[in-house]
């Protein structure tokens, strides 16, 4: 029993830990789309100048982008069947983390018959702040011809924003983990 609960403080920070690094993703897209037409593709300026993000950043998603609809046997082109825009939103999250131990049980600085030292009282706790951007990523495939908008793909998740390496990795996996759902699967009737 005692292993268990010692156990369970590591268990939970790996939980914790692990679901802060998944990317959450969704996809929405008009049905009466055939998306096996698409062959080519651009990047839509417009629509990708009004991201607020640095180009830098810009640069790397679609460069992402690029990479997995290549990856699906589409090619880049001046005259292309589908354009792809952008568009960011990021929050600032504040989490606060109430570590409290030796609330109503054993803890220092209780007052016991013998004095001041271990023995029954509040103990004393440990508040953490955290603070975490998240982002999403919106990703629009829209008909060059008709222009309208067939499919939008979005990711949330953390940002990593200090380490260049990691914040590559972030935004291949951010937009990798969106294009499993493209094309969409067609649905059964």
């Amino acid at each position: 029993m005692k292993k268990t609960i010692k156990f369970f403080p590591v268990l939970l920070t790996a939980l914790i830990i692990s679901s802060c690094s998944s990317v959450r993703v969704a996809s929405d897209y008009d049905k009466e789309t055939e998306f096996n037409q698409y062959k080519t593709f651009a990047f839509f300026k417009p629509g990708i100048d009004k991201a607020e993000i640095s180009d830098i950043d810009k640069r790397r998603i679609l460069r992402a982008i690029e990479s997995e609809l290549m990856a699906k046997g589409m090619t880049k082109s001046n005259n292309p069947d589908m354009l792809v825009s952008i568009f960011t939103k990021s929050n600032q999250r504040v989490d606060i983390y109430n570590n409290a131990w030796g609330l109503n049980g054993w803890g220092w600085g209780g007052f016991n018959r013998w004095g001041w030292g271990p023995g029954w009282g509040t103990g004393f706790g440990v508040n953490q702040v955290s603070t975490r951007t998240e982002g999403i990523l919106f990703v629009d495939f829209i008909d060059a011809n008709k222009k309208q908008l067939i499919w939008q793909g979005s990711g949330t998740g953390y940002l990593v924003t200090k380490n260049i390496e990691k914040k590559e990795a972030r935004i291949k996996e951010f937009v990798s983990e969106m294009m499993t759902k493209y094309p969409p699967e067609s649905e059964t009737k």
